[in-house]
């Protein structure tokens, strides 16, 4: 939670306590009142938040089994019709466990915010049932949105590390329908906002200037396996070096064409995970190609570290999503301005 949010708790037990003992004469004409009752005034000053987890959004049938993928989903009990933040977590393309990030997610939600955070498919499924996965979100949301209180012209997706390659590519492959795969065709799987958390933007030099070249030209390191599969019968494997072609038509750095949604990217000048570089090329190719972008470099922060839930950070993604989305309402920005 952000600092002030922390002291604001602080300020409000205290001024329970004044009131208490500060009781005024006619206290003892209020209902339920006895003596020796502390007497408290709480000003109401935020509202309340409605969570939902376990949600279907979509199925994957085989013949022999469905696999049920599921989100959850904050709301904010208001009347309007909200923007909506899509959160998709990192995992090294092995795992996605949605419900984290929970600092980020409830801020967001505070903000006025429906948000949804989401599982998807990992290694060894291959490239690019992830990406056919979170599109389908996108479309479910929006079949949804009056359920929810989103609004469907405004969807912002975040993730970090996979998930914020998942968000770049989401971001990257707009208007490129060839990867809407599932329910809800017939709804836009487009998104209006990316914030990308050291993510990955091309899957051939994730270790670059890291040291790593002989990892990550192992045909077992999981780049190689989200986009050529494990070895298996006859083949033997494939480095994520061995075809060109099919590794950057399956990074968000070969699809920059210049229709790409506002990007806001962030890495962290220590992360020895996931090189800086895959962030700082991203945005070249962004700048390049005139979309609206955002660069961040924290100082010495690493991959998934503890300056990532600071809450200069976090303001700065609430505040990006406000202006990117419409909402009004932002966090202050004198949190923002130590990024």
């Amino acid at each position: 939670m952000p600092i002030d949010f922390k002291i604001k708790v602080a300020a409000g037990a205290c001024a329970l306590t004044a009131a208490a003992a500060s009781a005024s004469p006619d206290a003892a004409g209020l209902m339920g009142y006895v003596d020796g009752a502390d007497l408290a005034d709480v000003p109401v000053a935020q509202g309340r938040i409605d969570a939902v987890s376990g949600i279907v959004y979509n199925q994957i049938k085989s013949l022999r089994a469905v696999r049920q993928l599921k989100m959850s989903v904050m709301v904010p009990r208001t009347r309007s019709k909200k923007p909506a933040v899509i959160y998709f977590p990192g995992g090294g393309f092995t795992s996605s466990d949605h419900e984290k990030f929970l600092e980020m997610r409830y801020a967001l939600a505070r903000a006025g915010f429906v948000v949804a955070a989401c599982e998807y498919r990992t290694v060894p499924d291959k490239f690019p049932a992830l990406l056919n996965d979170a599109k389908a979100a996108v479309r479910f949301l929006r079949a949804h949105a009056a359920d929810y209180g989103i609004d469907p012209e405004r969807i912002g997706v975040l993730g970090d590390s996979a998930g914020g390659y998942l968000v770049q590519m989401m971001g990257a492959t707009n208007g490129e329908k060839e990867w809407d795969r599932g329910d809800f065709l017939q709804e836009n799987s487009d998104v209006q906002a990316v914030v990308s958390f050291y993510g990955i933007s091309d899957l051939r030099s994730i270790g670059e200037g890291l040291g790593q070249d002989k990892i990550h030209s192992s045909p077992a390191v999981t780049e190689a396996l989200l986009v050529h599969g494990p070895a298996f019968k006859e083949f033997a494997g494939a480095s994520i070096l061995s075809d060109d072609a099919k590794a950057i038509g399956a990074s968000p750095i070969g699809h920059v064409d210049g229709s790409e949604p506002p990007f806001l990217l962030l890495h962290g000048s220590a992360d020895k995970v996931v090189s800086p570089l895959q962030s700082a090329h991203m945005y070249e190719a962004l700048k390049a190609a005139k979309s609206d972008v955002e660069y961040v470099l924290v100082r010495g922060a690493g991959h998934g570290d503890l300056p990532w839930y600071q809450p200069a950070v976090i303001a700065r993604v609430v505040n990006f999503f406000s202006t990117k989305l419409g909402m009004r309402k932002t966090v202050s920005e004198d949190a923002s301005n130590n990024l």
